[in-house]
This record gives structure tokens, sequence and C-alpha cells, in this order.
């Protein structure tokens, strides 16, 4: 027995009236194991390179904000100063690169001076911070935007521009800012700026006319001004060839379904008084008959009820004549409210089938059925629900 064994049995019976803690647990499997270059937080693994990621944007802010070594001075506009270091400018910008090393050729020493006017600055200061750490305050960008975006492309800063044109086109871009974000994506060659400033301009035009944007452009770039009402003018123009196009659809659809609304009335009118050369087996008709109230409605049904009568491809998908009449009288048996009654031929029989019917094409019958009524606002009208009576015409 080994020297370990050894002390396990010593130990063992020397406590054999104590109770001793549970040994701890086997080692798991090796895909348990934390992965190489992880942190753990609260029991799951942590990437490295995201906690690497935000210290390392705490450490270049801190680096800004301390102003540790600076080496360039930039003058913004009422003699505001802020502090830089040239390498970072110079990694982060072509354009300003170009301007220290300018300076630098000038022999001019350290501090070297740089000037940016014309934005405030706040809007400078979140401008160089974005430089250092890649990142911005929500505030500073709903404030600023603008002028961000101007000195991104002034610059050359590609990542801090797709940031502005996003912030603007998910939220920043308002009535009072849109010209003047419509102008700038034009200096600054952002195409779908543009397009997307553009449309709301002339969406919402009697409302951006009324800005201060919209009035300063007008003194401005009156150019400008005339292309965009031209623009307004062809929208308007647009809405109203389409708005037209709506109203003559409509009007379409609304004397179709007056048609059909006479047909199913001039349809029970056949089969339940009787009109020229068709009527009901038990009645007989007039030699000489006054004209209906249908007119020509009624002696084209008698044609087609006549073609439907003697058709041998009477089945719906044989002639197009018979498909036609199966339609109304399917049509007649969904509005009619008394079928065991009526004498409109197989109302009963449709009624019967419709309960078979798919869903979907129920659902088609249901919609042209409720737009007749609504049409004709005939819902529960006579004409439907007394078919069965025996009136005079």
């Amino acid at each position: 027995m080994g020297k370990m064994e050894e002390f396990i049995t010593k130990q063992t019976c020397q406590g054999a009236n104590k109770v001793f803690p549970a040994p701890p647990p086997l080692p798991g499997p090796a895909t348990n194991c934390r992965r190489k270059g992880s942190l753990m937080k609260n029991g799951s693994a942590i990437r490295g390179n995201n906690c690497a990621a935000t210290a390392t944007r705490a450490l270049w802010d801190r680096l800004f904000d301390g102003g540790y070594k600076t080496d360039v001075i930039i003058k913004t506009d009422n003699g505001g100063i802020i502090c830089a270091h040239s390498n970072i400018l110079g990694m982060a910008s072509p354009v300003l690169r170009g301007m220290l090393k300018q300076a630098k050729g000038f022999g001019h020493r350290r501090p070297i001076s740089i000037h940016i006017h014309g934005v405030p600055q706040d809007a400078v200061r979140a401008f160089i911070r974005f430089l250092y750490s890649s990142s911005y305050e929500k505030e500073e960008m709903k404030e600023f935007v603008l002028p961000l975006l101007v000195m991104s492309h002034t610059y050359v800063v590609p990542q801090l521009k797709r940031v502005c044109e996003q912030q603007l086109e998910h939220g920043l871009l308002t009535i009072e800012n849109v010209v003047d974000a419509f102008q700038l994506s034009l200096l600054c060659d952002a195409p779908r700026l543009t397009l997307i400033t553009h449309r709301m301009i002339v969406m919402t035009c009697k409302a951006v006319r009324e800005t201060e944007g919209w009035k300063a452009m007008k003194k401005s770039n009156p150019a400008l001004e005339k292309e965009l009402l031209e623009s307004m003018m062809d929208e308007e123009h647009g809405r109203d060839i389409m708005m037209q196009k709506e109203k003559n659809r409509k009007s379409n659809e609304q004397r179709i379904y007056l048609q059909l609304c006479e047909a199913m009335e001039a349809l029970v009118h056949i089969f339940r008084d009787g009109c020229r050369t068709i009527g009901p087996h038990d009645k007989d008709l007039k030699e000489h008959q006054t004209p209906c109230d249908y007119g020509d409605c009624c002696k084209g049904l008698e044609l087609l009820v006549r073609h439907f009568a003697s058709c041998k491809l009477r089945v719906p998908g044989g002639c197009i004549h018979c498909k036609r009449m199966w339609q109304l009288l399917e049509l007649h048996s969904r509005l009619c409210t008394d079928s065991n009654s009526c004498r409109v031929p197989l109302c009963r029989n449709l009624k019967e089938k419709i309960r078979k019917q798919s869903k979907k094409d129920e659902i088609k019958w249901k919609i042209l059925v409720k737009r007749i009524l609504r049409t004709k606002r005939i819902g529960g009208a006579p004409i439907f629900v007394s078919s069965n009576s025996n009136s005079s015409p």
C-alpha cells in the first residue's frame, strides 16, 4: 500500500464518527472549459475584445479630456481653444495630417495651431473626441449633427459621416432642419441623404416653406429654390393624376356594383313576375305587355337564360355565357333570404353548395356581396326577401 493510501485509511479510521465534506466534482468535459482569451462574468463567457474595446474607448476619452502632452491647439470661433495630439489627428484624418505637415514645413514650433471656423466650439470638440475614441454623446449628436456632417466631409472622416447620415435618417431629420440637411447633402456628396431630404421636402412642402431654412435658401440660392418648387409642382400634379385615377377606378367599381344589383333585381323579376317571353310556369304572359323598368338589362338576361337552358356545355367551365349565368345565380343565392320558396332556379341548391366552398372563395364572395349591398343600400330589400310573391309588374 502506498503512502497516499495509508494516509487516506488513517484519516478514515480516526474520523469514523465525523461527517466529512463532500469531495469536489470531477473536472467536466473539455467543451465546458473556458476558451482562451475569454473572461467570465455571471457564470458566462465574455469575449475579451469586448471588454478591451470598452476600456480602450475610455482610455482615449481620458487622454483627450486630460490633454496629456498635447502638441496641437485647435482654435475655434469666439476665441475657443481645444488641445489635441498631432499623431492622433493625423492618423484619423488625411486632411488634418496634411495641415499638420504644412505647419511643420513652415517652421512652426510646438504647439501647432489649426483653425476650424464656421461651427460652434462644442461641435468642434465633439468632432475631435470622435477622432480619438470613435464615440459620441447622444445629446451632442442631436444638437450638432449638421456641423458634424460638414466636418466629417471636409476632413474626410467617413465613419463619422456614415453615423451622421444614419442619425438623420432615423430620427434627427425634422421639418425645421430638412432644408439645411438637403443643401448640405448636395455639398457633402451624400446621395442617399439627398434623396431622403428631397422626398421629405416635397411631401411636406407647405410646412417646409414656412421654416427659416427655406427663407434663408430663398435668399442665398434662388436657383435651388426654383428646382424644389418645380419638384413640388410635379409631385402635386402626379398626386392629382393618381387621385383622378383612383376616383375613376372607384366610379367604375360603383357602376359595376350597380349593374350587378340591377341584374339581381331583374333576375328575380323575370322568375317571379315574368317578362316578355320568359316567366313562371304557372303564369300566362300578356301579349301586349308594357316594357318593364329594367329595360335592356332584363332583355339581356332573358337571352342569357334561354342560352343557359339550351346549351350543351352548361358546366361552369365549358361556356363563357353559361359561366356568367352560374355566377349570377350564385350571387342571387347569397343575397336571397328565403331560398325555400324562391322562384329563381337552383337558389336552394347553390346555398347548399356554398356551405362546402373553400375559405378563399368564400372570402371573395363575401366582399362582393358586402360592396353590392353597401352600394345600393338594399340590405333586407323586398326584392330579395319576397322573391316568391305573386305581384304583377
